[in-house]
């Protein structure tokens, strides 16, 4: 577990007994702004099995506050990556990770929930082995693009996992210091 000297946030691992109900509409309303510009995150509409599956192909992390759950991420360490994307080249090089399913509840945006749970992941792909750790978004999701951009994160390649989504994505990657 790990908190934050500034706000009481107390981030963990998911475990078998979270609520997936609760953490399926903490990402649909975290990805409804996105919605609304027309562009369909799977995470803004996915049931609660495909967050659970999801969630399980790697290291699930929550952040609570007050006993509430209000942001997660999921890491997918170097060796899950390989092979389980098909359409992005990338993921398959044995030396990167990747993270995804990446909320926080809409309320609390600008108080560096997401830096921390940036800083987690990033952290714990280090501790994985890994020397890159990759993500795609949506063309389209610019405040997003620059947000990552900003961390150091910089454009591989394209991908499009359509019919999933209704956008072509760009794959972004972060070297590992």
């Amino acid at each position: 577990m790990t908190s934050s000297p500034d706000t009481p946030l107390v981030l963990r691992r998911a475990t078998d007994a979270e609520d997936w109900e609760a953490l399926t509409a903490l990402l649909h309303r975290a990805y409804g702004t996105l919605a609304a510009q027309g562009l369909r995150f799977y995470a803004s509409h996915q049931p609660a099995s495909a967050t659970r599956e999801r969630a399980e192909s790697g290291e699930c992390w929550v952040g609570e506050l007050e006993g509430r759950v209000v942001c997660t991420i999921t890491l997918i360490p170097p060796e899950r990556c390989r092979g389980a994307n098909g359409r992005a080249a990338w993921y398959d090089r044995p030396e990167v990770a990747k993270f995804g399913q990446m909320a926080v509840e809409p309320e609390l945006g600008r108080r560096g929930i997401g830096s921390m749970m940036m800083d987690l992941v990033e952290r714990r792909a280090r501790e994985c082995g890994a020397r890159e750790l990759a993500l795609d978004t949506a063309e389209g999701a610019t405040q997003l693009l620059a947000m990552y951009e900003a961390r150091g994160y910089r454009f591989i390649e394209h991908v499009d996992w359509q019919p999933t989504t209704n956008y072509r994505s760009r794959l972004l990657s972060l070297t590992l210091g």
